[in-house]
């Protein structure tokens, strides 16, 4: 009777073994499961921010270099302010030598303006035209000139190294031309003597003034600037 009793209970021993095994099976599998993050199992991924284009840079300005001062070359009707004109010896650009229809060329000193015209048309031959920038001057004209000449340079004694006071300027007296451009008082500086016509001031290239004896002798030595010429101290 034992032999028989043990052995129907041992089928019934495994069966419950391999069903307890297979629950913690279903356990341990749920367990995992029930482990995972929610946000692992929901989350999507953070999505990159879109590329986009930086503004282009707006260029800083910048100053340009500062002009230099340039000398102050007779009296063009671009550097007076007031309201002269060609009856004060104000003259238009491309005014020549020949021009004697403009005050500033007929009032010159008939010497000068002769030898002027003789050099003039030999320099034509190799293709030098001479303009003239300023002639005769007004005595009105000449103060606005120098007013505008010291507000320039500062002062009166600088401006003097420019432009003469009405008394003393040889451009008021009809005396004095300036010539341009670059090129014609070059072929004035190599070859006004032989006309008579002799450049007065080391500093201003452009001022020319009649001096006969210069046809034989050469021109004079030069001035620094116009305040070492004596006539200046007047």
């Amino acid at each position: 009777m034992t032999y028989r009793g043990t052995a129907r209970t041992k089928p019934r021993r495994a069966a419950g073994i391999l069903v307890g095994g297979l629950l913690v099976t279903i356990a341990t599998i749920a367990v995992a499961l029930g482990c995972q993050s929610p946000a692992t199992q929901t989350s999507a991924p953070t999505p990159l921010p879109s590329r986009t284009s930086s503004p282009t840079p707006t260029p800083t300005p910048t100053s340009s270099p500062s002009s230099a001062a340039t000398p102050h070359q007779g009296g063009r009707r671009s550097e007076t302010s007031g309201a002269l004109g060609a009856a004060d010896g104000v003259v238009p650009d491309g005014t020549t030598v020949f021009d004697d229809g403009i005050p500033g060329v007929a009032k010159l000193d008939p010497a000068l303006l002769k030898a002027l015209r003789q050099a003039a048309t030999a320099a034509a031959d190799v293709g030098v035209v001479f303009h003239v920038n300023s002639g005769w001057r007004s005595p009105e004209y000449q103060d606005q000139l120098l007013r505008e000449a010291v507000s320039k340079y500062g002062s009166e004694k600088e401006a003097a190294r420019w432009v003469a006071t009405a008394e003393t300027s040889a451009h008021v007296s009809g005396d004095a031309v300036d010539i341009g451009p670059y090129g014609a008082a070059a072929w004035l500086s190599e070859h006004g003597a032989g006309y008579g016509l002799c450049q007065i001031y080391r500093n201003e290239s452009w001022h020319y003034e009649l001096r006969p004896a210069a046809i034989d002798q050469g021109c004079p030595a030069m001035y620094a600037d116009p305040t070492q010429d004596p006539r200046m101290q007047q």
